[in-house]
């Protein structure tokens, strides 16, 4: 007889390393389209845990968890690019226009410490994000009347320029990338306040629970890939890197705490759906279920105006199930916040994922199959009645 594998337990998370993990991520800048450094950084965590991994052409890292069977694959993916800017203009008062790197506000940004990123590897330059009319003392009640949007705002650069010329003797021209500074902060109380949670706290949480997987010897039933992406912010997420033998592929990202939504900071998040559309039925409920059964503090929440990396997977026509794990963050892609006790939360819950066996597990190994032998419905009764003669709707 095959002896019955284990169940999953829930593990204990090294709150430093998580914490270490993710102040090393916020301090290092990653726009979309300049994140060598920072994959450099992930690739060398995962080195330390042992685990194997590869680089896409694209920078994207794939990296292998192996466990019983090695038939089929789930995936877990994050993403390491942040939202930014990038210069478009050089201005003839010796400032810089920029536009956006991903989807944010100018309203958010203003007041934001930045890097200016030139061809010079060796050179740093910084500055400051401001609105065009910055001072109160000039322009009194035309501060706040002023318009808000990256039209409404330049960088100015804390050099001695006065003039375009002046911009391009420093080496600054159009393209160059500005990376709006992260400067984190961890309260006394666990709260955690930083630019750019999204998604390197998703990161580090799961790092911390392939690290407490890996370290306890836990039984791991299915191989599992760790997906991090570098291009979630400007819609193209996990668009490679998922093969066809991956049926199960859950991302981990920012869930958005503000009224009207059932996130909070110190929970983790299940997302039924987000602006794409609803995640697979039966994951979703298979992974809050599993938070219920081991204490693991979970709410469900659906997101309109957001995407992740899942968007991409399935537009791609990525034949796999998807679910959406959140760390409650209020003031997304603004001045956001989130508290450790959640990524803990996080990082147990993917711990006690990554020991549970497929969704459906015979079926999810194949692919495909006759009706008859369809399993959803031992979750999900169709009519026991069977097919109705006349239209739907109609008695």
């Amino acid at each position: 007889m095959v002896p019955r594998p284990p169940p999953p337990r829930r593990l204990g998370i090294d709150r430093e390393y998580l914490e270490t993990v993710l102040v090393e991520l916020l301090e290092i800048p990653s726009p979309s389209g300049r994140t060598d450094h920072v994959m450099q950084y992930v690739g060398e965590r995962l080195a330390g845990l042992g685990l194997p991994f590869s680089i896409t052409r694209r920078g994207a890292i794939i990296a292998s968890l192996d466990g019983d069977r090695d038939d089929v694959d789930r995936t877990l993916v994050v993403h390491t690019d942040t939202i930014g800017c990038m210069v478009r203009g050089l201005k003839e008062n010796g400032r810089l226009a920029v536009r956006p790197i991903g989807t944010h506000s100018a309203r958010f940004s203003e007041g934001a410490q930045v890097r200016i990123f030139t061809d010079d590897l060796d050179q740093v330059i910084t500055g400051t994000i401001l609105a065009l009319k910055a001072s109160g003392h000039r322009y009194n009640d035309e501060v706040d009347s002023q318009g808000v949007g990256w039209d409404h705002v330049e960088v100015r650069v804390d050099e001695s320029v006065e003039d375009a010329a002046g911009l391009r003797s420093l080496g600054i021209d159009v393209g160059d990338f500005v990376a709006l500074i992260s400067t984190p902060l961890i309260t006394p109380s666990g709260f955690v306040k930083a630019r750019h949670l999204d998604d390197k706290a998703g990161v580090a949480a799961v790092l911390a629970g392939v690290k407490a997987v890996v370290e306890t010897g836990v039984h791991v039933p299915v191989n599992a890939h760790l997906l991090i992406t570098c291009t979630e912010e400007v819609g193209h997420g996990a668009s490679h890197g998922v093969d066809s033998r991956v049926a199960e592929i859950v991302s981990v990202d920012t869930a958005v705490v503000a009224p009207e939504q059932q996130s909070r900071e110190d929970a983790v998040c299940v997302a039924m759906a987000d602006g794409v559309g609803p995640f697979d039925y039966h994951l979703s409920r298979r992974i809050a279920a599993l938070a219920s059964e081991h204490g693991v503090p979970c709410v469900r929440d659906v997101f309109v105006h957001y995407r992740s990396d899942l968007a991409a997977t399935l537009e791609s026509g990525a034949d796999t199930r998807t679910a959406l794990l959140g760390f409650g963050v209020d003031a997304t892609h603004g001045h956001e916040r989130t508290h450790m006790g959640g990524l803990v939360h996080l990082a147990e819950l993917i711990g006690l994922y990554l020991q549970t066996d497929l969704v459906f597990p015979e079926w999810d190994a194949g692919g495909r199959g006759e009706l008859e032998d369809f399993p959803s419905l031992a979750v999900q009764p169709a009519n026991e009645e069977g097919p109705r003669d006349g239209p739907i709707g109609v008695d």
